[in-house]
């Protein structure tokens, strides 16, 4: 029997997940992650905690409809209601693959403004003022990715749905496995969890002050620091790429809960 197009852009997903967890599996270190290794002061992580921490806090208590006034939701959520039409009416892949196109697009375009704000304070050796930037940034296009394949991103729900996509992300070697399960899992149950937001944003900015610590140990140095402020780019598309990968299973999830072939 012949695959419908829903299942065949599942078949898809489940191929580009794969690619992903394959890519970001094991996490060699560089010969400058060795030379940096003794070098970093065992207080920057928990320093790094707190400022990752403080500005999910700002942002999510202060900031998320300013971060809403910096792009058009009308014009997204008119795209997405086109889309859907569209999809509708014909039902063919390239209708289907059509969400996926709009937030890869989005990814891109942040990706590089967040290589030039990262490198830029870098060169000043300026790590925590880029915390709330990368935040912001990233945050923002997040927003916008959701937003494309549907779905709204200012409450609580939504909120930890995005902090468990940035947290797993970030992960490598069977932590990366677990906690994509567990996004999965978060995925089939409608976002439905027992935790607070407070908890998972405390999981978010460990994962990141983990990930990207030797490198802003490294951008506390004037000019060196530019190296790690160019870190931002490296992980921003990683969990640029990992959200699309995320809100397009959720996407296709409640296709087929609605009964879409």
């Amino acid at each position: 029997m012949a695959k419908t197009v829903l299942q065949r852009e599942i078949d898809r997903l489940h191929r580009a997940e794969k690619r992903f967890l394959k890519k970001h599996f094991h996490k060699e270190p560089s010969k400058l992650d060795l030379l940096l290794a003794d070098k970093v002061p065992e207080k920057l992580e928990s320093t790094l905690i707190k400022a990752f921490s403080k500005a999910f806090h700002i942002i999510f208590s202060k900031g998320t409809g300013i971060i809403g006034k910096t792009f058009s939701q009308d014009k997204l959520a008119f795209d997405y209601e086109v889309d859907t039409l569209d999809l509708d009416m014909h039902g063919g892949s390239w209708q289907m693959n059509k969400f996926k196109r709009r937030a890869a697009r989005t990814g891109t375009a942040h990706t590089i403004l967040s290589s030039v704000t990262g490198a830029a304070l870098g060169i000043i050796g300026s790590p925590l003022p880029d915390v709330v930037i990368f935040i912001t940034l990233l945050l923002r296009n997040i927003y916008q990715i959701a937003m494309k394949y549907g779905y709204e991103f200012n409450n609580d729900e939504e909120r930890k749905f995005i902090l468990r996509i940035i947290a797993a992300a970030v992960q490598d070697g069977d932590d990366l496995l677990n906690a994509n399960k567990d996004v999965n899992q978060l995925i089939r149950t409608g976002l439905h969890s027992d935790t607070s937001v407070d908890d998972e944003i405390e999981k978010a900015a460990g994962a990141l002050a983990h990930a990207l610590l030797l490198m802003k140990f490294l951008q506390n140095i004037p000019v060196a620091g530019a190296i790690g402020g160019a870190s931002d780019f490296i992980y921003m598309e990683r969990i640029s790429d990992y959200a699309v990968l995320k809100y397009q299973r959720r996407f296709l999830v409640d296709q087929l809960k609605s009964g879409r072939e």
